[in-house]
């Protein structure tokens, strides 16, 4: 069942790739973004996480964001290493918090993705984001989703494809909300 605007965010406990432990208690009282993607070396959502970068400093001081992915650890740890993000990357191997959240999958989105996303795709894969092998769906679609400083969930966006994600003039518009 799809998470909707209005719910508390559902915890997250999740181990990330610079080793730590990672707990969304943490961010208690601040308000931040969670994008759910597919697997560590997707072209796709490697090239997201580089724009969450590239953008990251146009976010309200105190705003964060949390990317997971549904990958083993070491496999994540190899695949994000380069890119030294400044908000926590987490692996969910099990998916548990995929099935939480009520992340879908589906293959219409899947082909619409190849046919919509290949340029992103491409560019991805020549930096090295090669699915060759993988561990986690193709299928998996992203969802981004915007939590207020209360721990409520205030936007869902479910993509519509594999490279379908939040508008990304709506993240800092959201950060620099006080309310």
């Amino acid at each position: 069942m799809r998470m909707i605007p209005g719910r508390d965010a559902p915890r997250i406990q999740l181990p990330a790739v610079d080793g730590s432990s990672f707990d969304t208690r943490m961010l208690s009282g601040r308000p931040y973004m969670l994008s759910f993607f597919r697997f560590a070396s997707c072209p796709l959502c490697n090239m997201r996480v580089r724009e969450l970068m590239r953008r990251y400093d146009e976010l309200a001081p105190g705003f964060s964001i949390v990317a997971v992915f549904a990958s083993p650890l070491a496999e994540l740890q190899r695949f994000t290493q380069t890119h030294a993000a400044p908000f926590p990357i987490l692996a969910d191997e099990s998916k548990r918090y995929y099935r939480e959240y009520g992340i879908e999958s589906s293959v219409r989105g899947f082909l619409r993705g190849m046919v919509l996303r290949l340029p992103t795709a491409l560019s991805g894969m020549l930096r090295g984001y090669l699915p060759l092998k993988w561990h986690g769906s193709l299928t998996t679609m992203p969802v981004d989703f915007l939590i207020d400083r209360n721990g409520v969930i205030r936007e869902a966006y479910y993509g519509r494809d594999d490279g379908d994600h939040m508008p990304i003039e709506t993240v800092p518009q959201f950060s620099a909300l006080r309310d």
